[in-house]
């Protein structure tokens, strides 16, 4: 038989035969040549016809453990408890990345077997998990797509979070976060999960493409008369999705002090983002208006992500950056035309009562929450006309707590 590739399942079959015919050959004969040549041959066809799959992780383990005359307990030091290691070699418990890593590193034991895929390799972990407030985070529901309890996701920490910001496809943002005060702790990696939850909720959307430019003047004032309804919030999300641009209601983590977010997503959808910190109208509309600020104005530019404190700084210049001022600025200007808003100032130069807010809102068509919120700010008195700002009324709508 003259030596050739073996494709098929005959080819095989004669060869196999024709190796077995120079078994006997002679060291150093044409035959014993003959005979290597055929046992290469056949190799390669069973090697790529006849894959031998990996060996079984757990049964890696257990030679392992014969080998170097290991006891279970000499594996709580790479798998955790007494009970963990139980369950694992019983099959009743992944391996967590975690475990995995230890095991290689501790015992030998080659990566593609422990994770079943060949020429795997274990890397560092991509994320500090210290760092993140991973506890609020599982009690706010990051994690929906995990059904165990927080021990078990604290022992899955590194997947569940890989999981979680793989949102972000590999994109990377420059946040321009609140500038806290002296008083303030920003915690930058409360900012990121909050945002990688953000971009998850906005992709649960069904929302038709998203075309740059989609909201003009115009829609900006339609949308700012829709406060003048009870569901004017949720008739604002509906108005806006219909365009393809998501609002995300999320509460904010400790130590972000949020109020609104806005960020373009890998796709290169705009999303708006808000916590309702301050369960009132005049902050949800205030706060919507400086984020579509955002969006019409700054998200063209490089791969911003703004996260805003709208409450207490609005209107402040000093030492704020000047997109944020920007924002402001289109807020205020749709919120009430200036145009509109200085005369009826001047002919209501001292206390100006509730009768004529609601008659001037009215006049405007807008909720009467947004001229007392603007009240408030300029004269600096934010006792007065809190009843009308809509106190506890846009949580609910939203059905958060």
């Amino acid at each position: 038989m003259k030596p050739k590739v073996i494709k098929t399942e005959a080819d095989y079959e004669m060869a196999l035969a024709h190796l077995e015919s120079l078994m006997d050959a002679e060291p150093g004969s044409p035959q014993e040549e003959e005979l290597e040549l055929f046992a290469v041959l056949i190799e390669n066809y069973e090697r790529e016809s006849f894959p031998i799959g990996l060996p079984d992780p757990i049964e890696a383990i257990k030679f392992r453990m014969e080998q170097q005359k290991l006891t279970r307990k000499d594996l709580e030091q790479y798998i955790g408890s007494q009970s963990k290691v139980s369950e694992v070699l019983n099959r009743k418990r992944p391996l967590s990345i975690g475990m995995i890593r230890a095991l290689h590193q501790g015992l030998g034991i080659p990566a593609e077997v422990l994770l079943q895929e060949e020429g795997a390799e274990i890397t560092e972990p991509k994320y500090d998990l210290k760092k993140y407030p991973f506890t609020e985070m599982f009690s706010e529901g990051y994690f929906s797509f995990f059904n165990g309890t927080l021990q078990e996701a604290k022992e899955a920490k590194e997947e569940l979070l890989t999981r979680l910001f793989s949102a972000f496809q590999g994109l990377t943002f420059e946040r321009a976060l609140p500038r806290a005060s002296s008083k303030e702790r920003m915690d930058e990696f409360a900012f990121e999960a909050w945002q990688a939850r953000a971009l998850v909720l906005a992709e649960e959307q069904e929302l038709p493409p998203y075309t740059p430019g989609a909201l003009n003047d115009e829609d900006i004032k339609y949308l700012v008369r829709l406060s003048a309804f009870d569901e004017g919030p949720l008739l604002a999300q509906e108005y806006l999705q219909k365009r393809g641009i998501p609002l995300v209601v999320l509460k904010s983590l400790k130590h972000t002090y949020l109020d609104g977010a806005c960020f373009n997503s890998p796709s290169g959808r705009p999303v708006v983002g808000m916590t309702l910190r301050y369960d009132r109208m005049d902050n949800f509309w205030f706060t919507l208006l400086h984020e579509l600020g955002h969006v019409c104005l700054h998200l063209d530019q490089n791969n911003f992500a703004f996260f805003d404190e709208t409450e207490s700084k609005k209107g402040k210049k000093e030492s704020r950056d000047p997109k944020e001022i920007e924002a402001d600025g289109f807020a205020t200007k749709f919120l009430i035309p200036e145009e509109a808003w200085k005369p009826w100032r001047k002919a209501n130069a001292k206390l100006v009562s509730k009768d004529e807010i609601r008659i001037f809102a009215d006049q405007l068509g807008i909720s009467p929450s947004i001229v007392a919120g603007r009240l408030r700010w300029e004269t600096g008195d934010y006792v007065k006309y809190s009843v009308m700002l809509g106190n506890n009324t846009v949580k609910k709508l939203f059905h958060q707590n």
